[in-house]
């Protein structure tokens, strides 16, 4: 089935879908399982967004390519580096690169522009990594998107989430024009939607999402409705190889690093 693409009504700019459901759900730690007794409550907002906002505004193909799954992970890798204080060496085509390598598109071949398996791009980027070789994650875990908490303390703990979701006509129809949008509950999603972004900030009134070079927001609500797996929904967090250790360091005998790390290397 060709992937969605949608022209905005004014500008005439094109954007793409291609977040395609997981043919099997593999095995996946859930952050829940880490989450201890003396787990404190995660801030009532925190943004990573302001150091990486040059490069969360590039598309990275997403206008003419259906590659949104690898879109997401490199605003994420983006945004972990630029929060840790490096230089972010990413360019579109190494995104394109990176696309190829995970869905098998053949660039200048139509056909095979299909999209992607979110699980099959987290394996690649723990494997190989966003460049060959390099910005490897050390995993990933799955957050419960209709627990706000969880959701939240996933955010503050890794600096990141990764959503895959069946969005609803509404909010592409009309496409968002610029920044500063909200998606909220509107509606069945539509399988044939299927789209995937970054979450980089939160506050109380939801999480604030990069997709297409823009920034807007996802309230807790959505996430409850399309980001979770009665919604055929995908919510993860991915793990920087400091990750562990910064997230046991905000929250000191309430989160489980070395067991989680422990069932990290069991997996790999």
């Amino acid at each position: 089935m060709p992937v969605k693409t949608i022209v905005h009504p004014v500008t005439g700019r094109p954007f793409k879908l291609g977040r395609r459901r997981p043919i099997a759900r593999g095995p996946r730690l859930s952050l829940r399982n880490y989450l201890l007794k003396g787990f404190p409550a995660a801030p009532t907002s925190i943004d990573y967004s302001a150091k990486p906002a040059a490069f969360l505004a590039e598309i990275l193909g997403n206008g003419s390519l259906s590659d949104c799954t690898s879109a997401g992970a490199f605003h994420i890798g983006g945004t972990l580096l630029a929060n840790a204080g490096q230089p972010i060496p990413f360019t579109e085509a190494d995104v394109v690169k990176f696309y190829s390598a995970t869905t098998g598109y053949v660039p200048g071949e139509p056909s095979t522009d299909q999209g992607g398996n979110e699980q099959d791009v987290l394996n690649y980027w723990q494997a190989t990594g966003l460049l060959p070789g390099s910005h490897q994650i050390s995993g990933w875990v799955a957050v419960d998107g209709s627990n706000e908490d969880e959701v939240k303390a996933a955010l503050w703990l890794f600096e990141n989430l990764y959503f895959g979701v069946e969005l609803p006509d509404a909010w592409i129809n009309p496409m968002p024009g610029a920044s500063g949008f909200t998606w909220d509950v509107a509606g069945d999603p539509d399988p044939d939607s299927g789209h995937c972004f970054a979450g980089v900030a939160y506050d109380a009134a939801g999480v604030t999402i990069d997709t297409w070079g823009m920034l807007g927001k996802i309230t807790y609500q959505a996430m409850a409705k399309y980001a979770s797996t009665a919604g055929q929904g995908e919510l993860y967090a991915v793990l920087s190889p400091d990750a562990i250790d910064k997230a046991s360091g905000k929250a000191p005998n309430g989160f489980g690093a070395a067991q989680l790390a422990a069932d990290l290397d069991s997996i790999k």
